[in-house]
């Protein structure tokens, strides 16, 4: 079952920093199932926010529970088999094949070998893992491919809650937005509390249910749903950081079955047809791309059930932006 987290005025101030906290007062709570993206600049303590949680840096002040029980309970060693855990460099065992990597924490928790092989391998092909590269070693693998893996370790025994520190930050861009895309698909197959550290606010805005925005200094800016973040910043900061294309940001929210379609048969046949689940940031972008601007709009199983007009688009982008939408 996924778990609540809550963080109650926590505060991490280390020695010898001249007074300035890490993270100052921090409160926010993050709900069963729920994927909470903690962002900021450089300086403003996502990191070690998210790193209290298990404990592999102790808060100076304040609490952090999970279900109810604070962090400060348990044993440091003994949370952190419970809480799925992903760095950017992965941090993979370069003796261990992808499947033995996959299935460390269930080792370390006494599961018998048969279940563990059989765990592994689910998890695999749930993160998209080519079956061809269970037996390899990290040094084997491309950066995406390790990425995979370690996503599968995090979630090998089930954990209530993982946190995932810039699992994406160091992949090439392509590599990055297909992971992140795969990532959204296994929100909707996996059952667990997420807390996803990034500096990238339209990765938080793609990924997030609530976004966090932090302060140098570690105060809560905002938080709030990317939806209400975008239509809503609570101030200048946030709003400089959120940055200027809040209404562009806001159709990347929105799907092509959140317009008016107009019939069938308004393009020429042979026109590359458009699911109408694509987001209309991505939809907006094929358009404009179109000599006609009017693409063909299909549901899940290919069939035709409209036509997408960039000025539909542009009307939608207007109302977004605050603009009267003109007729």
């Amino acid at each position: 079952m996924p778990a609540a987290l809550e963080l109650q005025n926590v505060t991490k101030q280390y020695p010898g920093a001249g007074g300035a906290p890490a993270v100052a007062d921090l409160s926010l709570r993050v709900e069963p199932g729920e994927t909470c993206v903690l962002v900021g600049p450089s300086g403003s303590g996502k990191t070690t926010a998210m790193r209290m949680v298990n404990r592999m840096v102790d808060m100076t002040s304040g609490d952090i529970l999970i279900d109810g029980r604070s962090v400060m309970r348990s044993d440091p060693a003994e949370l952190r088999r419970h809480i799925g855990y992903v760095i950017q460099n992965v941090g993979l065992f370069p003796h261990r094949t992808a499947l033995q990597n996959i299935g460390t924490v269930p080792q370390l928790l006494g599961w018998p070998r048969e279940r563990i092989v059989a765990r592994a391998r689910e998890l695999a092909d749930l993160v998209g893992l080519d079956p061809a590269l269970a037996d390899r070693y990290p040094g084997q693998m491309s950066g995406g491919q390790r990425q995979r893996v370690g996503v599968a370790r995090a979630l090998a025994a089930d954990p209530p809650l993982m946190l995932m520190d810039e699992p994406f930050g160091a992949l090439d861009p392509i590599t990055r937005d297909h992971l992140q895309g795969e990532f959204e698909r296994l929100k909707e197959r996996v059952s667990t509390t997420i807390v996803f550290v990034t500096h990238d606010i339209d990765e938080a805005i793609r990924l997030g249910d609530r976004i966090a925005i932090l302060r140098e200094g570690g105060g809560l800016a905002q938080y709030a749903t990317p939806g209400e973040l975008l239509l809503h910043p609570a101030d200048a900061f946030v709003e400089e950081f959120v940055g200027a294309d809040r209404a562009l940001k806001r159709l990347a929210l929105m799907q092509v079955s959140d317009c008016e379609l107009e019939p069938v048969g308004a393009v020429p046949a042979g026109s590359a047809a458009m699911r109408d689940d694509t987001s209309l940031r991505d939809a907006l972008a094929a358009l404009l791309s179109d000599p006609d601007g009017r693409l063909p709009i299909v549901d899940a199983e290919g069939r035709p059930i409209g036509v997408l007009a960039l000025e539909t688009v542009h009307a939608k982008l207007r109302v977004e932006a605050g603009a009267p939408s003109p007729g």
